[in-house]
């Protein structure tokens, strides 16, 4: 492949990433203003926010297996035009209901390139540097795009007439570029080398209505009525789970039926899921996502998966917990609280540069370790904050490690991924990784939140205040034992992340380190003509003697 080829197809895949968490970045900053504008109530902004990543996180493996069959560059540009369609149809929104649903559909676009670009990565490059400098630049895309959507969308949302709308506008044109770009320098699909080539329609229903509905419990459980004892809360929760369970029992079923040919292997596996289910009538395509994926290299995947699951509470509750100090404690403007965070940027950078030349160096277990520790003492430096320090005390520090965590798991994560999957299953692999992370992130940002109630309500019922006032007439100085407390829970998730990897992760250099060739020396050199010569002479006399 030529140079400008392959700096080409990084590009566009780095893009893919890039405009996805640019697109949910730029909207956080600009939600007071979205709030003014289009005269939101406070309990619907989740919405705004919540859309984008509920569609795109449980639509991640039905369109990883998609771009697989048919064919990786036609998802990857079927998902940008729909990304372009829809971002710039939320610009033109009038009401908040219009803008949630445009951002749903938005959403499904990012949940078939993300998957596509994974795929393509690992299908272009093989182990080497070069796939070592794609993953990693990929994966730098998602803290440039959060910089990017911060910065420029607040920049926007502030400084142009169009106002929030702006950062559409530039995400679009953003998807546009990458889209032109994939183009020119996608190579054309080849063909599925699998023999049967359906769809499983049923696990895809199983897996996007399970995860639909856990994603929207954990994001709606603390604003509900009740809260978590709300009825409907406790039955979705329920019915999520068992929609999640049976999407596993029918991926065991469906794998178990494409590996053998005895009708009935497993006996009581079998008696128990034909009482419930009567899967023998049911079509039997290849799974969506085969149960094996987890068990490989000594279920070494299934604790990358973990990993990046915990990590991810740990950095995106974090970075929750962090625009919320500084703007409604500290008492920031939007531009300030930018300010402070673009460390975590310029970080997020270097690191994946890091990775790309020292992968191949350094074992992915010290990599992923090290990582996850930095990202939960971020945390942990904004739970013992002082509010009086200055920034360099506290927050600059926390800021420069934060992303650290989450730029080593998500490129070491995808390569070790990518490197035990087949080829025919790589966007599967990838979009199981970015599914974890998904769901970390709305875990880690409902426990903190959680945590985070529960200690105000604590000490508002000890000082004798109502929990509504606090921040408006009452005094704000009594939230901050909830923000450290909800950094405490941060921490504890970035803790068990680094643990789990010194424990179960025994992974060495997982880059592709090539040997440099020797040149012979000159006793070498001799000796090899001696060799030589003697072998033509022993050759020689051999034939004399049979003439």
């Amino acid at each position: 492949m030529p140079l400008w080829q392959t700096i080409l197809v990084i590009t566009s895949c780095s893009f893919a990433m890039l405009t996805t968490t640019a697109s949910n970045s730029a909207v956080s900053i600009a939600l007071p203003t979205m709030e003014d504008d289009l005269e939101i109530p406070q309990a619907a902004l989740d919405w705004v926010v919540a859309a984008n990543p509920l569609s795109n996180g449980c639509l991640l493996l039905l369109f990883g297996r998609l771009a697989d069959l048919y064919g990786r560059k036609k998802v990857f540009l079927l998902g940008s035009f729909w990304l372009v369609a829809f971002t710039l149809g939320c610009s033109f929104a009038q009401d908040a209901l219009t803008l949630d649903i445009l951002r749903g559909f938005q959403g499904l676009g990012s949940a078939a390139t993300i998957p596509a670009s994974l795929g393509i990565l690992a299908h272009t490059f093989p182990p080497g540097k070069a796939r070592a400098i794609a993953f990693a630049t990929f994966a730098a895309g998602a803290p440039l795009g959060g910089g990017t959507g911060i910065v420029f969308g607040g920049l926007l949302t502030q400084l142009t007439p169009q106002s929030w709308r702006s950062p559409f506008y530039l995400v679009s044109g953003l998807t546009v570029l990458s889209m032109i770009t994939a183009m020119i320098s996608f190579n054309p699909d080849h063909p599925s080398t699998e023999e049967d080539q359906r769809v499983d329609w049923i696990g895809a229903f199983l897996v996007t209505t399970g995860l639909v509905l856990i994603v929207f419990v954990l994001g709606q459980g603390e604003v509900a009525p009740k809260q978590w004892s709300t009825p409907y809360i406790i039955a979705l929760l329920i019915v999520g789970v068992i929609f999640v369970l049976l999407f596993l029992i029918w991926q065991y079923h469906l794998e178990r039926v494409q590996n053998t040919t005895d009708s009935n292997p497993y006996p009581i596996f079998y008696v128990v899921s034909l009482s419930l289910f009567a899967l023998h009538h049911l079509p039997t395509p290849p799974p969506i996502m085969k149960m094996t994926l987890w068990t490989r290299a000594r279920g070494r995947v299934a604790v990358v998966f973990c990993i990046a699951c915990l990590n991810w509470c740990c950095f995106q509750g974090w970075n929750y917990w962090a625009i919320l100090y500084y703007q409604n404690y500290v008492g920031y403007s939007p531009l300030r609280t930018t300010v402070r965070m673009v460390p975590m940027f310029v970080t997020g950078l270097l690191c994946n540069g890091f990775v790309a030349l020292f992968v191949d160096h350094i074992p992915m277990t010290i990599l992923v370790a090290a990582g996850t520790a930095l990202t939960g003492c971020s945390a942990l430096l904004f739970a013992v904050i002082d509010p009086n320090a200055v920034y360099w005390a506290f927050g600059f520090p926390s800021a420069i490690i934060a992303v650290i965590g989450a730029d080593f798991v998500f490129a070491c994560g995808t390569m070790y991924v990518a490197k035990k999957c087949s080829p025919h299953e790589q966007s599967v692999g990838g979009a199981v990784f970015q599914t974890m992370t998904q769901l970390g992130t709305a875990l880690g940002v409902t426990v903190s939140t959680v945590v985070f109630d529960r200690v105000l309500e604590s000490r508002a019922a000890d000082n004798g205040i109502d929990v509504s006032d606090i921040g408006s007439s009452g005094p704000r100085w009594l939230t901050l034992p909830a923000y450290k407390a909800a950094m405490w829970s941060c921490f504890a998730f970035g803790m068990c992340a680094c643990l789990l990897t010194v424990i179960f992760l025994r992974v060495g250099i997982i880059g592709h380190r090539v040997r440099p060739s020797r040149s012979p020396t000159l006793t070498e050199e001799v000796e090899g003509q001696k060799t030589v010569t003697n072998s033509a002479r022993q050759s020689a006399e051999k034939g004399q003697i049979e003439r």
